[in-house]
């Protein structure tokens, strides 16, 4: 049995789950080697994912580190923001409406140079196949969006048994993960810059990914732990009435909501309800058509991220909370989720990491059910 952690995209949110991997680790006995064997990570959440996986043989250790390192972050250590930095990269941007791009250089809004600088000095990716050479590691999944070809493409490094797939638009190659990959499965499209792999330029991996769990059974998951990013999904919306148009950072959030939670949740409820078809198929059908029940644990926030990142806003640099104001980012509503995914400051990750544990503690039992452990 192959157990999957599958971690979804969310830039700053994915704070959050942190929290979750701080409650698994209390929550599961001690023990050095990761309870889980594959390892699936898209946009921030490939950041985690690959730290997980290059210290496969110290999980309780290196959710202490995620907390450390997700505890202490500050907008300088992912971006550079400043109001040169902004008026460079937008100057950019707008000229390129009329020349077409400038050559081999990527547009974006803000330089990811300091996020480069951070996870070479924080993750060991020559680790990876160590861990899987050991046997502490069945395999590591990033994936990112091809801008040229339009396809999800699922990074894989693993055991030599791994094959590559193909689907539609879904694509998964063997590879050995550095730190391009991480990179370019981050790079929100017109806000971080693109990385090129291989032959063409690549962005967040949430992107057109259309089933996130997949990747995970490709590999060879048994059951999947998903820890997701979005809303509160208990709670049910309220339709204000609205008077205004939407501010640019409310239709942003929306995009970016559209790109990181949606395709989760729906592969989710899918895979859910996948299960409790196939439960009513006899064993001796589901061998005969290649089908099999995939147990699944989904840990969701109970936080609203809106609300919390309206509160932390004002912790940003002077020009980034002048630019998340310009462009309605700091009003209730849905303009502040934008800034919930680039509000990479201490007190906001503290927050999330704290509503991540609490939620992880509260499905204790869950956990200890579904990891059969007694």
């Amino acid at each position: 049995m192959k157990t999957a952690l599958i971690l979804s995209g969310g830039g700053a949110r994915a704070a959050y789950q942190v929290g979750v991997l701080k409650g698994l680790a209390e929550i599961i006995p001690p023990t050095p080697i990761s309870p889980f064997q594959i390892i699936c990570g898209t946009s921030a959440g490939a950041i985690n994912a690959a730290m997980l996986a290059s210290q496969a043989d110290q999980f309780q250790a290196c959710a202490q580190m995620l907390e450390k390192l997700w505890s202490g972050l500050h907008t300088k250590d992912v971006y550079e923001g400043s109001f040169y930095d902004l008026l460079r990269s937008g100057t950019k941007l707008l000229a390129s409406l009329f020349q077409g791009g400038f050559g081999d250089e990527p547009l974006a809004l803000l330089n990811s140079a300091p996020l480069r600088e951070l996870l070479a000095r924080n993750i060991n990716f020559s680790r990876i196949a160590e861990m899987i050479e050991l046997g502490n590691l069945h395999a590591l999944g990033i994936t990112a969006i091809g801008y040229t070809s339009g396809q999800s493409i699922s990074f894989c490094q693993g055991r030599s048994s791994i094959k590559p797939w193909q689907r539609s638009r879904r694509i998964g190659v063997l590879d050995t993960i550095t730190l391009e990959h991480l990179l370019a499965s981050a790079a929100i499209p017109t806000i971080f810059p693109a990385q090129h792999l291989h032959r063409e330029y690549f962005g967040d991996g949430a992107i057109r990914q259309v089933s996130p769990i997949s990747p995970a059974l490709h590999l060879g998951a048994d059951r999947v732990v998903v820890i997701g990013v979005s809303g509160n999904v208990n709670n049910p919306i309220e339709r204000a009435i609205t008077k205004h148009a939407p501010s640019m950072a409310q239709i942003m959030a929306q995009l970016l909501n559209s790109a990181f939670i949606d395709a989760m949740e729906s592969d989710v409820e899918l895979l859910e309800r996948f299960n409790r078809v196939l439960s009513h198929v006899p064993v001796e059908k589901q061998k005969e058509l290649k089908m099999r029940p995939v147990e699944l644990l989904s840990i969701s926030p109970s936080i609203k991220f809106d609300s919390v990142a309206a509160k932390h806003v004002r912790d940003l640099p002077n020009s980034m909370r002048w630019f998340m104001k310009m462009v309605g980012a700091t009003r209730y509503g849905g303009g502040a989720s934008m800034a919930s995914y680039l509000l990479f400051e201490s007190k906001y990750c503290v927050e999330l990491i704290a509503a991540g544990y609490a939620d992880a503690l509260n499905q204790k039992e869950d956990i200890l059910r579904f990891m059969s452990i007694n």
